[in-house]
Formats: C-alpha cells, structure tokens, sequence
C-alpha cells in the first residue's frame, strides 16, 4: 500500500501536533498584551473566573488606562496575594497618566514598544504570553516570548504573516510552544491534536463572509464605514472587522495556518460558512473530515490555548443542535473580494511578500478608517504597494521592519494618491 504524503514542513510546523504541552504548573502567570482590546478583556475576564489557575505577571494596554486601572484593581483585590502586575502602556500621553494612578508608578515599564519587550522579558515567572496585539508591532513580543521558552497562546496572526520562519526559529531556539487563539486554528488545533502530520491531507479554513458576503459588487463602492463594521457575526475591534469585510483576515489566516500547520498553500482552503458554527475543518488522508463546531464565543479558544489544550470548564452559551438549522458553504467570491487572493499570492511568494502585504493592509484600513478612503480601495492600495516594491528575503528581525516601513510609506503614497482624486 502507498504511504502517507510527507508533510510539506514536518519539522517547520509551529504547531506542536504530539503530546505532551509544556508542563508549566498551577497558577499559570500570564504577560498579556493587548489587554484592552476585544481579546485582552476576555482574556482578564477568563483570569477572574479561574482564580486558582490564572494570575496576571504583566499587562499593556495602549492609552486606554482607566478602563485598565479598573480592570486591575477588580483582580487584585481577588487575589490579594498575588505577585504584583508590572505594566506597560505604549501612548506617550496615557503613560503619563497612568504614572499618576496610585501604586502604578514602580511598575510601570518604558514607553512605546520597548514596555511591550520589558513585559515579557522582566516579569516575574511568567507561563503564558498571551499575545492579543493589533498589527505587526505584535511580532518582536512574539520572539521575546519564544525566546524565553513560554506558551505563546497566539492572537496576534501578523507575527506569522510578517515573521513566520523568525519566530519558528526562535521557538526551536527557546523551547517553546505557539498554540493557537484565533477560532479558525484553534478548531484545526482541536481536530488535530495528538495526531501524525503525515494523517493530514488538507485544512478547510472557515469563513463568516462579513457583512457583504451577498452584497452585489456595484453596491460595494457607496457602503458607509458603519456597514463595514457592522459584521453579522462576531463583535471585535475595528481594524480586524474591517478585515472580515474584505476577507483580508482570512488571507492572512492562511498564512498563519500554512506557518503553524506546516502545509503548503495548495492543501489550505477557505470556505465561506456564514453560520460561523463550524469554526474549521481537517480534511485526512483517507478522506476523513473532522470539524469544530461551537457558538461564537472567543473566550473558548482563547481558554483552551491558554489551558496548553485542555477543556477547562467555562460558563457560556451551548450549542443548540436541534436549533441551529443547516450547515451551509459557499466559495468565496475572490472577484467581490480580491483581498483573499492578494494574501494567497503573497503567501506563496514569501520573503517579503506578506510583510509588505500586512503593512499596506494597516495604512489602507486605518485610511478607511479615519473616512480617507472608501472600502472598494482598499485591495488597490495594498496590490500596487505590492507591485511598486521590491521583494527579498527575511533574514532577522531588522530585515522584517525594514520591510514593514518602507511598505508602510509606498501605502501612505497610494492612499494619498486616491484621497486627491476624490475616489
């Protein structure tokens, strides 16, 4: 009988498919980045309901330092025994305000990306990085915590776009682990623990199709920013709802499964599923499928990486078989959406491909966002910044934002551009 296909990069996977986890012991202290944002609360809200397993070594937050502040006070006075938070905010003007709250000044840490890099690196025994930064600024926090051999429970999908094969050296390098936060690979985490890669055949990456998944393509150059944001599905920050409307989030989740998973792009999928009940699929040699399916609550696949994958009790809705209706998928329409194919041709490109294409992304929908550009512009943006640059490898970190910084300029050109033109 024929043997099982070799996995593309069975031994560049980042994902660590066999047993066991890093044993890491009780309590795990997390260094949570990000953690104001849609991920960050729900991380601190998992953390109040897991006393004894859960406990805070560091936190950032960018300037959103009251809401922080409460937050923290809340947990502390719960676990009064706990070793202090060390804190890092990265808004020059919020750290000064944050310096002024009672208490906060001994533990604050620099300003700017440097406290991003002290929160991993001189907190106090931490376990688990749980990276829910916004953008590319996630991917030195990423090595730090590779490099100081944690559990990188991974939100933060750009440090594999912009730095896939730095920080799977960094994770060989330091011992350490990435598991998964975002739904689609947690699912394909859960439908593929414990097993040989040379089991896999294919992954189904599910996608909701955002809030213009049956919107004719005419329509799409009059929507108003508040359509773009209201996803049908999910509640999440801005930047990364604009992705879900351009389906820019599922290319760059293709990216991030083709560097976890070790597969190449030719054996990653996507299908658009706008049920958001099937989280993703796995798809086996012997034409076996196995899916995740659940309600869409974040704090389940955050728990569950968080856990070193382990189902810890969690209070949240149930899925409702009998009620929930038919399964239904569809192709994605990569003419309505050709943010997809851009990150798929990216991805297959490499080297700087993906840099450029994230950091054009970040310019083209904070555009969108500050009512600079329309939402039909945005695919414009990031391909003739693609088409405009040069391509090379990505050697180190210097090599990576390098790349980011020039792409971050040629966008700025091309919004610029398109703003004068009234488009």
């Amino acid at each position: 009988m024929p043997s099982a296909p070799e996995p593309a990069r069975p031994h560049g996977a980042l994902y660590p498919y066999l047993r066991p986890r890093l044993s890491l012991g009780d309590p795990l202290r997390l260094v949570l980045l990000g953690a104001t944002g849609s991920i960050g609360l729900q991380t601190l809200d998992l953390v109040k309901r897991n006393p004894g397993r859960l406990q805070l070594a560091a936190v950032s937050c960018r300037s959103r330092v009251d809401e922080l502040a409460a937050a923290l006070a809340e947990l502390e006075a719960a676990q009064p025994d706990a070793p202090r938070v060390l804190i890092a905010v990265t808004d020059a003007n919020a750290r000064e305000q944050a310096a002024r709250i009672p208490g906060w000044r001994d533990r604050l840490l620099s300003g700017g990306e440097a406290g991003l890099i002290e929160a991993v690196t001189q907190s106090e025994s931490p376990s688990c990085l749980v990276n829910a930064l916004v953008g590319a600024a996630g991917l030195a926090p990423t090595l730090a915590g590779a490099a100081r051999g944690l559990r990188i429970a991974l939100a933060n999908k750009e440090s594999l776009v912009v730095g896939g094969e730095l920080v799977a050296r960094a994770v060989a390098a330091g011992g350490a682990e990435v598991l998964p936060v975002d739904s689609e690979h947690a699912a394909i985490a859960q439908c593929l623990s414990g097993r040989d890669p040379r089991e896999v055949a294919r992954l189904v990456v599910t996608a909701s199709g955002g809030p213009f998944r049956t919107t004719p393509a005419p329509e799409l150059a009059t929507v108003t920013l508040e359509q773009v944001l209201a996803h049908p599905t999910w509640r999440m920050g801005p930047k990364i709802t604009v992705d879900s409307a351009t389906l820019m989030n599922k290319g760059l989740e293709v990216i991030e499964a083709h560097y976890l998973f070790g597969l190449p792009y030719d054996r990653i999928d996507v299908a658009v599923h706008p049920g958001s009940i099937v989280h993703s699929l796995v798809e086996f040699v012997d034409g076996a499928l196995l899916a995740q399916l659940g309600t869409p609550d974040m704090r389940m696949p955050l728990q569950y990486a968080i856990a070193g994958e382990i189902h810890w009790p969690l209070a949240t809705g149930r899925l409702d078989l009998l009620r929930m209706g038919p399964l239904v998928f569809e192709a994605p329409d990569l003419d309505r959406f050709p943010c997809l194919r851009l990150a798929r041709e990216a991805g297959l490109a490499g080297g700087t491909a993906p840099v450029i294409l994230n950091a054009a992304n970040e310019i083209a929908v904070a555009a969108l966002l500050a009512g600079r550009l329309r939402y039909v512009d945005v695919p414009g943006v990031i391909a003739d910044t693609l088409a405009r640059l040069p391509r090379g490898p990505v050697e180190d970190l210097p090599a990576a934002l390098d790349a980011d910084a020039r792409a971050r300029t040629e966008a700025a050109v091309q919004v610029d551009a398109r703003a004068a033109a009234g488009h």
